[in-house]
């Protein structure tokens, strides 16, 4: 069976998930419609060559509902035989994108898919959609508790503490911050304009250089009323029941942003690529997805990950950089420590607390991030991982070529 490459990322700046933030104004099938034609034109990619357009999008109503893939690759112009489709795993959704499109790529069934994520967090509310992942009977019946929950019972149960999780978010603001500055990120965002060709938004909004350790500090923990006065620590005590008072740490200051972006890349056989006139970046070495305690359904990094190192004839100890999705500050602090790996390993350029974290888009942007670091650091191995509202994890490993 052919090899899935990787040949080329980009991404729309993060935008401040509000009203007020740049990217309010820009409807959702616009920032991926933007992104694809970006990533058309700088590759000159014929788009009746595309076998499918793959996108995650999390919360699909509204302004993200019907197939956002379609009708954005549509308004981008590809070719109308380009077709598209929509897939929702929650926030693992843009990094599944990629592993779907490498999956049928190595089949043998496609020769080349463009994959990525979307999600305007300003415009449709994370939750509009409602479900069964909103609904309080179906939490009570299968155990499931509101995210924060989960994120704070994690840390209780692995002794991270507060100025733990202070401590990670201000080194992932620092991180960003000097990103940004240095221009790391320049090789995979590309502006977002207006109708009239106006630049709306060029580099991310969402970091606060001006964070301290003493302004955390200051923050109070976001999920300590809801968990004790409105009896969901308790839900936890029946599959944990030494945890006797959950310790909540969690607040925005250490927590991932709410934002807007998109994110798209070419996922193809070596063969095809290079038919087109591409240049490989990196070879998709596995792919994992793996099913985790809906209690503590943030623990799902950890086992996929050693499930898609296992795939690959992989240690531990041959990756050389880890993007770990930083959707609570102890998720990458519980994966660092069960994993025994260094902080100077992951997330090198910062995360979703400093940077935010677009539901839809955030595995695909992490993946951008991934491959620039390994380019920008002259590495090879890299792996990127995801938790997953409902108790799942999601990884995927890639080697430069």
């Amino acid at each position: 069976m052919p090899d899935a490459y990787l040949f080329d990322a980009v991404r729309t700046p993060r935008g401040r998930g509000k009203e007020s933030g740049s990217l309010y104004t820009v409807r959702p099938v616009d920032l991926l419609a933007q992104s694809l034609a970006a990533l058309r034109d700088r590759n000159e990619l014929d788009t009746t060559q595309v076998d499918d357009v793959v996108v995650g999008c999390v919360t699909q109503t509204g302004d993200q509902g019907a197939c956002i893939a379609r009708f954005a690759a549509l308004e981008a112009g590809y070719d109308v035989d380009a077709p598209g489709v929509t897939l929702n795993r929650f926030c693992g959704s843009g990094l599944q994108a990629i592993n779907d499109a490498a999956a049928m790529v190595a089949s043998g069934f496609y020769d080349l898919v463009v994959a990525g994520g979307v999600e305007s967090m300003s415009r449709v509310k994370m939750g509009s959609d409602g479900g069964a992942i909103w609904d309080p009977r179906t939490q009570w019946n299968v155990g499931s508790v509101p995210q924060g929950i989960s994120a704070d019972l994690l840390a209780t149960l692995r002794g991270i503490t507060r100025d733990d999780v202070d401590r990670f978010a201000l080194a992932s603001q620092q991180r960003a911050v000097d990103a940004i500055e240095h221009h790391r990120f320049d090789r995979s965002v590309v502006p977002v304009v207006d109708d009239s060709g106006l630049t709306v938004l060029a580099r991310d909004e969402y970091p606060r250089p001006e964070t301290t350790l003493e302004k955390l500090g200051e923050l109070s923990a976001s999920f300590e009323t809801m968990g004790r006065q409105f009896g969901l620590d308790s839900l936890t005590r029946g599959r944990y029941p030494q945890v006797e008072r959950i310790d909540h740490i969690h607040h925005a200051g250490n927590s991932s942003g709410i934002v807007d972006g998109a994110a798209a890349q070419i996922v193809a056989t070596k063969e095809k690529g290079e038919a087109m006139g591409l240049t490989p970046r990196a070879r998709v070495r596995s792919v994992a997805v793996v099913g985790t305690d809906p209690i503590l359904m943030l623990a799902g990094p950890m086992p996929a990950s050693r499930r898609a190192l296992h795939k690959a004839g992989m240690e531990i100890g041959d990756i050389d950089l880890f993007e770990v999705n930083e959707a609570f500050a102890a998720v990458p602090l519980a994966f660092m420590q069960e994993l025994g790996v260094p902080h100077d390993k992951v997330n090198v350029n910062g995360g979703a607390i400093a940077l935010g974290h677009p539901l839809g888009a955030t595995g695909a942007m992490l993946m951008s991030t991934l491959l620039d670091a390994l380019e920008d650091r002259n590495l090879s191995t890299g792996l990127v991982t995801l938790c997953i509202g409902g108790g799942m994890g999601i990884a995927t490993v890639v080697e430069r070529v």
